[in-house]
């Protein structure tokens, strides 16, 4: 079977049909890793929708009704048109999303087993053993565009680096932003020490990054995620325990680290940080707040499974309840 044959659609339309959001100000300008998710219940396909950790977090603030800028690259296909479809009908901004017909969208395949709740990820499609497409960062024209956001935005958010996507943080990070950076592995040394240098708030796996950024200069506020058993938020000599927030029923763990992060962010932007200070033990409430978030989302299938199952209200009031 055709991956095509899981999209639905007519055909990609032109992003100016979406309609005009020009002259609203973005609270959230995001860039990195955002994919189609396709999704593989226990051996059959189930499900494909907007994922990443980058679209994660990005579509859901949007459905929180939040101002959010995704400034991304993909392709003109009808995988480039699934993934513009949700951003729309979450309320983003979408006029920074660049679609060319040289490229193809990125499609990620995750297999679920629905007994144990373990996902895995793959670039390989499961039913036709063939490659599939990987995202693209964006580059210096979409960068360019997009500066009168990044200089203006509350809060900038990143999973990915690339030369362009570096500057975007200085970008931000000159316009007063928060920069929050969520890596899922060091990759290229220098761009990433530079990296550390502009962001603000660092969110990363203990399994995959901690002995890694042994030696490396950080100094910014760092959240420091340990699976099932919790977080710890770290700002210097400070350190905050968080224990995960306990959950009646485990479906799909997939997109718990994102529902922390879309906590986090959302508190950031009901908080007055325009001296500038945000310090670790501030952060731990919506750090718990978004802890709150992905232990709700367990019980559904998919990573943004609560936000289909249930109404931003109720979102949000999770978000609050504490």
């Amino acid at each position: 079977m055709s991956h095509r044959s899981h999209l639905t659609g007519t055909g990609p339309r032109p992003a100016a049909s979406y309609g005009s959001s020009l002259k609203r100000r973005a609270e959230v300008v995001g860039t990195g890793f955002t994919v189609l998710d396709r999704v593989y219940q226990d051996g059959h396909f189930s499900d494909e929708s907007l994922g990443g950790s980058c679209g994660n977090v990005l579509v859901s603030l949007a459905m929180l009704h939040r101002a959010v800028a995704p400034v991304l690259c993909l392709g003109l296909d009808l995988a480039g048109e699934r993934l513009m479809t949700e951003f729309c009908e979450a309320g983003a901004i979408v006029e920074h999303i660049h679609r060319r017909p040289e490229l193809r969208s990125p499609i990620l395949a995750e297999k679920l087993d629905t007994a144990s709740g373990v996902h895995l990820f793959s670039f390989t499609c499961p039913e036709t053993d063939t490659d599939l497409p990987r995202y693209e960062p964006i580059g210096e024209p979409e960068l360019e565009e997009a500066l009168p956001l990044l200089l203006t935005c509350s809060v900038f958010y990143t999973d990915r680096l690339s030369e362009s996507i570096l500057k975007a943080m200085r970008a931000a990070r000159a316009g007063g932003a928060v920069v929050f950076f969520e890596p899922s592995e060091i990759g290229n040394s220098d761009l990433f020490e530079r990296a550390l240098e502009l962001s603000t708030i660092l969110k990363y796996s203990s399994d995959r990054l901690d002995d890694e950024l042994d030696g490396m200069a950080v100094d910014c506020i760092k959240i420091v995620t340990h699976g099932s058993s919790g977080l710890e938020v770290r700002d210097g000599s400070l350190k905050i325990w968080c224990s995960a927030v306990d959950t009646s029923e485990v479906l799909d763990t997939c997109g718990s680290g994102d529902m922390v992060s879309v906590g986090i962010i959302d508190w950031l932007l009901n908080e007055d940080l325009s001296n500038g200070a945000l310090n670790g033990s501030q952060l731990v409430t919506g750090v718990v707040a978004g802890q709150r978030l992905a232990a709700a989302n367990c019980a559904y299938v998919g990573a943004r499974g609560l936000f289909k199952h249930r109404d931003a209200s109720y979102v949000r009031s999770l978000l609050h309840a504490g």
